[in-house]
């Protein structure tokens, strides 16, 4: 391939890719880009991540019994022990937290039409919050579980034309999004989530992959 004289590239170390652009400054913004979203470089990341770990052996010998300070008497210790929830402590607190859940996403609602996208790219102008899920403002107009309206502020989500298809997981480099569990809506029983809205760099990627297009990022302001 020949280049011409006012073009630059660069080559990623992790998976090979070629970039070339005449512009030296759009050349570093796709590298920047690039970087987030490589895979390849992903996959290493986790990698080491997991090599660097130590073994369960090891971490049994760093725990010398002689060094324990004995635990001493209660006079409560023949008292009955308390039965704890099985519930993770992480989903109590994302249940009943301050950021309130004033909508549900269930109910006996009999608006069942699925809607098609893409979606509106000015629903702001258009809709109303009618409430929060996890601090996550979703717009009206709902009537669950059937009708479930448009959720977040930056990272939204039609939920009326999603279908699951999990594009956007699987390309968000900074794993904003996770697995909601949306029993009886027509589009699809479970949706991408924006739990961690507030980490978005505003990349697009999840935008970009969604088959109906029910992604919209906005960035701050907007």
């Amino acid at each position: 391939m020949v280049l011409l004289s006012s073009e630059a590239e660069y080559v990623c170390p992790d998976c090979g890719c070629l970039l070339i652009h005449s512009n030296p400054f759009t050349l570093d913004s796709m590298k920047d880009v690039h970087t987030q979203l490589c895979t390849v470089k992903r996959q290493k990341s986790v990698a080491a991540q997991v090599a660097s770990r130590p073994s369960p052996a090891a971490i049994s010998k760093s725990q010398t019994p002689g060094l324990q300070r004995p635990i001493a008497p209660s006079a409560d210790m023949d008292a009955p022990t308390a039965t704890t929830s099985s519930t993770p402590a992480a989903a109590t607190t994302l249940s009943s937290s301050g950021e309130n859940t004033t909508i549900s996403i269930t109910g006996s609602g009999t608006n069942y039409s699925k809607a098609e996208g893409p979606i509106d790219p000015d629903f702001k102008s258009k809709r109303q919050v009618v409430g929060t899920f996890r601090g996550i403002k979703v717009w009206g107009p709902t009537d669950p579980p059937g009708q479930l309206g448009i959720w977040g502020t930056q990272v939204t989500v039609d939920y009326d034309i999603c279908i699951a298809d999990g594009a956007c997981i699987e390309a968000c480099p900074v794993n904003v999004y996770e697995w909601l569990d949306t029993p009886g809506h027509p589009g699809s029983e479970k949706k991408t989530f924006m739990a961690r809205e507030k980490d978005c760099i505003f990349c697009m990627a999840c935008e970009n992959v969604c088959p109906p297009q029910c992604v919209k990022i906005f960035q701050k302001g907007t």
